[in-house]
Order: structure tokens, then sequence, then C-alpha cells
């Protein structure tokens, strides 16, 4: 390992996020995915819409399984979203990050997006 490796393999990553942040991120992203494919589940079980998603893109393999599926993702996307607020309101990040909000704070973050240069803090 050379020298420059060996520096920054010891060098402290620093986040971007906390731990809870990151992990109610990804949470909601796995609750999202298994809410879409539970979603075309049930959208197959209609006979009067013409288009039928794949049976290897749905979750659930009937209606009610689909349901099931639907339902205790939102229930798991519910839970991850009151620990996003609750750390967010407990640890003064929505207070310190979001507020105040202004109209041109709001166009100035619009403009940064659509360049594709949002800073993230």
């Amino acid at each position: 390992m050379t020298e420059t490796a060996a520096a920054l393999s010891r060098q402290r990553i620093e986040r971007a996020h906390p731990l809870v942040i990151r992990i109610t991120h990804w949470v909601g992203a796995y609750a999202m995915i298994c809410m879409i494919l539970s979603g075309w589940q049930i959208y197959n079980a209609s006979r009067i819409l013409p288009f039928v998603f794949p049976p290897w893109a749905t979750l659930g393999g009937w209606l009610a399984g689909g349901l099931a599926w639907h339902f205790a993702a939102m229930w798991l996307l519910a839970a991850s979203g009151l620990v996003y607020f609750a750390y967010g309101f407990v640890t003064g990040h929505f207070r310190r990050d979001f507020l105040p909000i202004t109209p041109g704070g709001v166009w100035r973050d619009f403009r940064a997006a659509l360049g594709l240069r949002l800073r993230h803090r």
C-alpha cells in the first residue's frame, strides 16, 4: 500500500447526514419499492384495465397477497416517517436547516437544483 493510500484509509469519513436520517431514508426507499410492486399486483387484479404488468415485476402473487404487502409497506413507511420527523424536531434539524423559508431562498434552491448544483448538508 502506498503512503498516500494509507493516509487516505486512516482519514475519518465525514458523513453528510446522521445515521438515523440515513436509516430512515433507506427504510422509506425499500417501503416505496414494495408499495410500487404490490400496487402493480393490485392493478393486475382488475379485469377492465387493458395493460398487465408481468408477474416478475409484481409483489404478492394475487390480489390479497398484493394488498397485504401494500399495507405492510405502508405501515413501514409511516413508522419510518414518524421516526424521521421526531428526530428532526428533537434535534432541531428542521428549524436549523429549513427555516426561515424565503421566496428568494426557494428560487435560489430551485435554480441550483435545475443546474445540478444543490448543496447538501
